[in-house]
């Protein structure tokens, strides 16, 4: 009898697929993997999630999950829901670095080649924007050929409250993490038609939310009207706004909402980059 051969036989995997499983397994149960699990789950979600939570949706004990969560958190990662012990959110490092994965992709030179046609259709400044804290962040922007125009480089930050991508962009957030938004905004007023009532702005993002469009109607500077409208990751989920804007000179308010249809096509167009 061949006893090394009987144990070879018996140590080794019965198959090629079942070592490679075996070996996929090992590799994807590392703590550093687990850690960009429990970040992938918190950005995939509409809330705040509890340990428990985490723990079930994991499949990790609580204790280790914990003292992981600990390390996210010192690392700015993740943050703890106001009001809630032991509910998660993402935190503020996380957001920079989606902010500047979204601004330096591979993607940025497709994305920008859209914004491209569409000032050409619109003959208008457009921008990508998203919500950097309680500001606007603008992620891209080609601007109109017109030499009265309103020039902002991307990376520039304008006010959420009275701008139509930031009050887009408000307006797809769970009502209970808007208002504490808004309540942690310091709603400054740049013209006569600023919204810098929290009761007042609330209802306008609401109408925003039935409508899908928001409009900023020389609210951030006095001249310019915009419109935007949300754009959408592959999961339906908004992660950004698109927007024209121009003096109401050459671009009132009723002729820019002729533009959506247009905005929207761009938008659906951005969703396939992200």
């Amino acid at each position: 009898m061949d006893t090394r051969a009987d144990t070879e036989a018996f140590v080794q995997p019965e198959s090629t697929e079942s070592a490679a499983l075996i070996d996929h397994a090992a590799r994807t149960e590392t703590p550093t993997l687990r850690a960009f699990s429990v970040l992938e789950h918190l950005v995939a979600a509409k809330g705040a999630l509890s340990l428990a939570e985490l723990a079930n949706i994991i499949g990790q004990p609580k204790a280790s999950l914990h003292r992981m969560l600990q390390s996210l958190e010192a690392g700015g990662f993740v943050a703890r829901e106001p009001g809630q012990k032991n509910a998660y959110v993402i935190g503020p490092r996380l957001e920079r670095l989606g902010v500047d994965v979204m601004m330096h992709s591979g993607a940025r030179r497709q994305r920008h080649a859209i914004l491209e046609r569409l000032v050409a259709d619109l003959g208008e400044t457009c921008n990508l924007s998203t919500l950097h804290d309680t500001q606007v962040l603008y992620l891209d922007r080609c601007e109109s050929p017109w030499a009265l125009r309103l020039e902002l480089k991307p990376g520039s930050h304008v006010p959420a409250h009275c701008s139509a991508s930031g009050k887009l962009l408000l307006s797809t957030m769970p009502r209970d993490e808007r208002a504490a938004l808004i309540r942690a905004m310091r709603l400054e007023r740049f013209t006569p038609n600023t919204l810098d009532d929290p009761n007042l702005l609330e209802a306008e993002l609401d109408r925003i939310a039935h409508k899908g469009i928001a409009v900023d109607n020389e609210e951030f500077v006095l001249g310019i009207a915009c419109v935007a409208v949300p754009v959408f990751d592959s999961r339906g989920k908004c992660i950004a706004a698109i927007a024209v804007h121009g003096p109401v000179s050459r671009m009132a308010l009723s002729r820019a909402l002729t533009f959506v249809p247009r905005l929207q096509e761009a938008a659906a167009d951005l969703t396939a980059t992200f």
